[in-house]
Order: structure tokens, then sequence, then C-alpha cells
């Protein structure tokens, strides 16, 4: 009963970082009506900006280095969408998406270059969890809870109750009638992309802090995070916030019957039972 308990606590706590990955991804979508496929490099830069703040010629503390760093990953985001995006705005989806992988591969690659494949951590010391009703948690797990429950009540305050917010839920509804009524449709697509690209960050960080950062961690979590997007409904941000809980738990409940090397292929396999059945998602043509 332990081990199930404990397989389930470790499945909320994948999902919550999924659903921090999924949320971002689907508000891009949601407001410029395509998957943007780079989105784990987003994820991927943000772990590695931190990594870069806190070790040679920096050497921040780290909780002091978390701010920079998402700050170059959010400067990073704006910087995908003024370069790659805005100019194939009015390009239909697959044209976007196909520029999505090239700057996918090139910041992957990018990344290599500086870095190098090693697999790298922050250098925290290894503690003993706490344990609770036969259930260990550490801190840094500790920590992915309330990261996850401060951003999604930041993500409802920003939508609920500022005007960017409501511009943004606008854009999304409809572009061209949130322009007629006077909406600044480019100031609400930077938004959205400053808020997606530090969900991004923020979900790279926790990553990174429970396990490990290496150049290949943004395309496997885009995969989950695409799939958790999928499940909730493509371009419904809280439908994401579930989709990537369901995730987490189905990867880390599986293994109790398959192997944990075979734990990612649950998210792969979801994605393409829910593809096959609705391709439409992504190329945006529906067949019926």
């Amino acid at each position: 009963m332990e081990i199930v308990l404990q397989s389930a606590v470790n499945g909320i706590l994948a999902g919550c970082i999924y659903a921090l990955f999924a949320m971002g991804l689907t508000l891009i979508y949601g407001v410029l009506n395509f998957v943007n496929f780079a989105h784990g490099e987003l994820i991927m830069w943000g772990a590695y900006f931190l990594f870069l703040f806190v070790s040679e010629p920096f050497f921040l503390p780290l909780w002091v280095a978390v701010a920079p760093a998402l700050l170059c990953t959010v400067c990073l985001g704006l910087l995908m969408d003024w370069a790659v995006f805005r100019p194939l705005r009015k390009a239909g989806r697959l044209t976007l998406l196909i520029a999505a992988m090239g700057l996918s591969f090139f910041l992957r690659n990018a990344a290599q270059f500086f870095w190098g494949a090693e697999v790298r951590t922050y250098g925290l010391e290894i503690s003993r969890g706490f344990r609770f009703l036969g259930v260990s948690l550490t801190a840094q797990q500790m920590l992915i809870i309330a990261a996850t429950v401060a951003c999604v009540a930041g993500v409802y305050l920003l939508f609920f109750r500022t005007s960017v917010g409501k511009s943004m839920r606008a854009v999304s509804d409809n572009l061209d009638l949130a322009r007629v009524v006077g909406i600044n449709a480019r100031r609400s697509i930077q938004a959205a992309w400053v808020v997606s690209a530090a969900l991004a960050g923020i979900g790279g960080i926790l990553l990174a802090l429970d396990t490990n950062l290496h150049p290949e961690m943004g395309v496997i979590n885009l995969v989950k995070a695409f799939a958790a997007t999928l499940i909730g409904g493509v371009g419904n941000v809280w439908g994401a916030l579930l989709g990537g809980l369901l995730i987490g738990l189905a990867e880390n409940l599986s293994v109790l019957v398959i192997s944990p090397g075979y734990k990612d292929a649950v998210a792969f396999a979801i994605m393409v039972g829910i593809l096959l059945t609705r391709p439409y998602l992504v190329t945006g043509r529906r067949e019926d």
C-alpha cells in the first residue's frame, strides 16, 4: 500500500511540473493558434540559465539566481517571437510548425555547444526526505508543490483580475474582434509570451532541482506537455493543468506494472492515441 501511495505522490509531483509546461504551451496556442514545438527549449534553457548564474563567473546563491534566470528565459521567449514567429504570423500552421521545429533544433544544439552533452546538476546536497504516512518528501519536492500552487494562483489572478489578462482572453477568443474594439493585440501577444516563457522556465528549474539537467530535457518533456494539453483541450489553460496532473499520475502509477524504463512511453502513447482520433488539433484541418 505504501508503494502505491508513494507512486501516487510522485505522480502528483511530476504532474505539477508537467502542468506548468502544458499551461505555457496551451497559452500560446490559445492566443496565436499554433503549437509551439520550441516550447521544450524554453524549459531547457530556463534550467541552464540558472546553472549559468550559479556557476563561474557569477557564483550567485541559488535562490538569488532564479530571478535573472527567469528574466533571461522571458527575453528568449520574446526574442523567439520577434525573430521567427512574428514575421510568419499570417502563414499557415504547417509553416509555423516547421519553423518551430527548426528553432527547437537550433536552441538545443546551442545549449549543447555552450554546456556540452553531459548531465549536470546544481550541486545541492542530497538530504533525507520527510516521512508522513509512509510517504517520503524532500524539501525540493515540497517546493515543487508550493511553486505550482503559486503559479496557478498567479495565472488566475492575471487572467481574471487584470486588464492585460482580460485582453489576452479576448484575443484568444477572437483576434479580429479584439482589434475592432480597441484591444492592443500586440501587447496581449507579448504578454502571452512572457507568461508562457516564465512558466516554462519555472518548470524547467523545478525539474532540474529534483533531477538533473541536460540538453535533451526539453524535447522529452515537450511530449508530456503536449499530451497533457491534448487531454485538457488545446487552448484551455485550466484543462492543461488537469492534463499535466493526469499524465504525471499515469506515468508513475504505470511503474507498478511495467518497467520504470518505459514510463516515458506512457505520455507518448496517450499523445499518439489522441492524435489518431483528432489529428486536426495540429494541422488545423478537420476532415469528417
